[in-house]
């Protein structure tokens, strides 16, 4: 064997020493919590409607005021591309992107069919904690009551009620497609256009889903989930003309 094959070479050494280098890792790490911090900050004003759709993000700006670099930025949009909330456009950059009436009702199709689906299957199952929905529903109610309904307290509600139902029909993939589904702006904020009438048949139709989750009936849970989303949907068409919540910009 050769006396001078005693170790690894100098370039494996420094090899070696850059997988292993403390500070490569701690930058690395650094550069991941904040394109993470860039894609979460992006998103939730995007989907608050703080962002409208067309409107351009620029880098530099974006980094200048989420306090990161240009590179975390760039990736949270990559990230924000994938999911559909942000459009690149060829030699011009980065646009929130708009929404048709034809996209929303592509939409409403979709959970049409999902939501009501996921509904009849939880109440197959049976795992669904309907206490904790139950809950949910009155809390939605007390936020609904009022001259003026506190809407940022409804739609955080709405979700979670939403998602357990889904995840209690054990179907882990009808879970992430509703939610790619129904997180765009327009739809994110619906209850901003809900009138007294519409607000109300929606708080209705949480406590009658309960129920028939409660009785394990998925004909009867499935049918409500429908009409639950059809309602939503014709209320994002249209306000009910009754004393209708003002829609801020980009609402849904």
């Amino acid at each position: 064997m050769n006396s001078n094959s005693t170790g690894p070479t100098a370039g494996a050494s420094e090899v070696l020493a850059a997988t292993t280098d403390p500070f490569t890792t701690t930058d690395a790490s650094a550069s991941g919590r904040a394109a993470e911090r860039a894609y979460t900050a992006i998103r939730q004003q995007i989907l608050a409607g703080e962002r409208g759709g067309g409107e351009w993000l620029r880098e530099g700006e974006l980094g200048t005021a989420l306090g990161v670099s240009r590179t975390p930025v760039r990736e949270a949009l990559r990230r924000l591309a994938a999911e559909g909330l942000v459009s690149h456009e060829r030699n011009r950059g980065v646009r929130v992107q708009n929404w048709s009436a034809h996209d929303l009702e592509e939409i409403f199709s979709l959970r049409t069919v999902l939501e009501p689906w996921g509904t009849a299957l939880a109440a197959e199952r049976g795992v669904a904690d309907t206490d904790l929905l139950d809950e949910l529903a009155h809390r939605m109610d007390r936020a609904a009551s009022g001259p003026v309904p506190d809407v940022e307290r409804i739609a955080p509600l709405n979700n979670q009620f939403h998602r357990h139902i889904l995840e209690a029909s054990g179907n882990a993939r009808l879970v992430t497609l509703v939610a790619s589904v129904v997180d765009v702006p327009l739809v994110s904020r619906t209850f901003s256009r809900y009138g007294p009438e519409s607000l109300r048949r929606s708080v209705a139709h949480h406590h009658e889903i309960v129920n028939a989750l409660k009785a394990h009936d998925p004909i009867w849970a499935e049918s409500v989930m429908r009409s639950h989303v059809r309602s939503a949907w014709a209320a994002l068409r249209t306000n009910d003309g009754d004393g209708a919540a003002e829609a801020t910009s980009a609402d849904g």
